[in-house]
């Protein structure tokens, strides 16, 4: 089975159940959709068990020439930085279509299409190991998820989608100019993985920094580059919303850990400060505005924007527990966040409003609701147990290592998290609802259960058993450590003698299998990290 082109039909399903749709009867379009999503899940869990958490090489590696007079390839692969992400794209791609069953009722033909279209480009996004190919993924997410925010979306979704849009291109063509010098400074090829490998001067590296920067950073968002993500999230349909959260935002931090650190490594330590800056003031003030908010959708929407600054800030510490951490995030995120978005659309379908006034005590009337929203509310507040925790402990850790100071500041937004969850919480879940909502809210029927319990298994399934996510991309981010932070040529000549001959593959493999044997707390690792960081 190592010759299937796993990550082609992971692909190309979707477009192709996109074409499906226009020839199917009306009646039948809801259908074809969940089955093409339900598909393209069953097809990504074998990746889950087949792929080696030994090695931190690229796997599954599909390659056809493309342009050949360009050096442009049609080349995908996946490590274990992507491999999760994948599989919580394909998770989540089916609960978008549940979610939307009822919800959307006018271009449902059109709006199916859209959702299938976004999964190819978004898993696109995280198998492609050509530079090209990348961008033709990454700018191919804009047109579909403009349409479901401008055509299904709320009463100012012609501003928010253009608003979102204008973000995103401006990022993206500094992106495409960046792509371009590194194509002509590093031997005329776009294969990610070559370019990685390269040396690239120090001026060179902060000016591709700062053009990699200004797309990855809007698409995080990190502030202040954020403005557009409430109003999007406020006007999109729940599917388009849990997208957005889940998927979407995903894409700037992997960006970051893809390209930015292990291509541009002197560059990403000059400017770890002020991503270490940005990131702290975007977990406080993501915080603080979720703190203001009565509609829910906003409140959740600024938690995001808090969240992902955890992300930001574990990917800039540059050792194991940093940036682990930050990738367990980025998945913990995904889930619950996306579980936050399906529980308020599944609420606006009954009572018409996200406004937290008009949604209060819930508990009485609607049991099994409440209790997957407190579910969801405390994952996303890092409740112990829950899969957040796992993603923000091992992120403070790796902060405090970095620096004490920050790691206390970085702790604030813990705290504001447990006082505006537990706030929405207390009001929408066990507040004293009017007397005549109540007869009118019906609980969740089986589709809605089905959409949400598949969340919540997971959130305590990650929280009680982290360790077969961290094992599969363990390897993978000490490569991009030992990128990014070299040991001394005198100590990888020691290292190189200590490691079995039959193991020696590379300086690289040499230093990952070092670091790993040792642990992350031994002082080498951290002696070498802050000698690498001082000026």
């Amino acid at each position: 089975m190592t010759g299937f082109p796993w990550l082609t039909v992971l692909i190309f399903l979707p477009l192709i159940g996109a074409v499906v749709l226009f020839a199917v009867k009306d009646a039948s379009v809801r259908l074809v959709a969940l089955g093409m999503t339900v598909a393209d899940l069953l097809i990504s869990l074998p990746l889950w068990w087949l792929f080696d958490a030994s090695s931190g090489q690229m796997q599954f590696v599909e390659s056809a020439r493309w342009i050949p007079t360009l050096s442009i390839n049609y080349k995908l692969g996946l490590d274990g930085i992507s491999l999760p992400l994948i599989i919580m794209t394909t998770v989540l791609m089916p609960l978008c279509v549940l979610i939307s069953w009822h919800a959307i009722e006018t271009k449902v033909r059109s709006f199916m299409a859209m959702l299938l279209i976004m999964e190819s480009a978004m898993i696109g996004v995280f198998c492609a190991l050509d530079f090209v190919l990348f961008y033709v993924f990454w700018e191919a997410m804009l047109i579909p998820m403009y349409l479901l925010i401008g055509v299904w979306g709320g009463p100012n979704r012609l501003y928010a989608a253009i608003k979102f849009f204008l973000y995103t291109l401006a990022g993206s063509v500094l992106l495409l100019v960046g792509i371009l010098v590194l194509y002509f400074q590093g031997g005329h090829t776009f294969d990610i993985l070559q370019l990685s490998q390269r040396s690239y001067g120090v001026a060179l590296q902060i000016w591709l920094f700062f053009a990699f920067f200004a797309a990855f950073a809007v698409k995080v968002p990190m502030f202040p580059f954020h403005t557009w993500l409430p109003d999007a999230h406020v006007e999109a349909p729940t599917a388009g919303s849990v997208i957005l959260a889940s998927v979407l935002l995903k894409m700037g931090t992997y960006g970051f850990l893809r390209f930015s650190l292990p291509m541009l490594p002197d560059a990403s330590r000059l400017f770890t400060p002020l991503m270490v800056v940005l990131s702290i003031v975007a977990i406080i003030y993501g915080a603080y505005m979720a703190l203001a908010q009565a509609d829910l959708k906003k409140l959740i929407a600024y938690s995001s924007v808090s969240h992902m600054g955890f992300v930001t800030l574990g990917l800039f510490m540059f050792n194991i527990q940093g940036i682990e951490g930050a990738v367990m995030q980025m998945v913990n995120h995904g889930i619950t966040t996306g579980g936050l978005f399906l529980c308020v659309g599944m609420i606006y379908e009954r009572t018409h409003s996200r406004q937290i006034t008009d949604n209060i005590g819930l508990t009485k009337p609607m049991p099994r609701y409440a209790t997957l929203l407190v579910i969801f509310a405390l994952s996303s507040l890092g409740l112990p147990g829950t899969n957040s925790f796992v993603g923000e402990f091992m992120v403070l850790v790796g902060t405090f290592l970095w620096s004490k100071i920050a790691a206390a500041f970085a702790s604030l937004g813990i705290i504001l998290a447990a006082a505006y969850l537990l706030w929405m919480i207390q009001r929408v879940a066990f507040g004293v609802p009017a007397a005549h909502v109540l007869p009118k809210l019906r609980d969740l029927n089986l589709r809605e259960m089905v959409t949400l319990v598949p969340l919540a298994v997971l959130i305590f399934l990650i929280g009680l058993f982290p360790n077969p996510v961290l094992t599969r991309m363990h390897m993978s981010v000490e490569k991009v450590i030992a990128r990014v932070i070299p040991l001394p040529q005198e100590e990888s000549s020691a290292l190189n003698q200590q490691v079995p001959p039959s193991t020696q593959q590379g300086l690289t493999t040499n230093v990952d299998l070092t670091i790993s044997r040792e642990g992350p707390h031994t002082p080498r690792f951290s002696d070498i990290a802050t000698k690498e960081r001082r000026p």
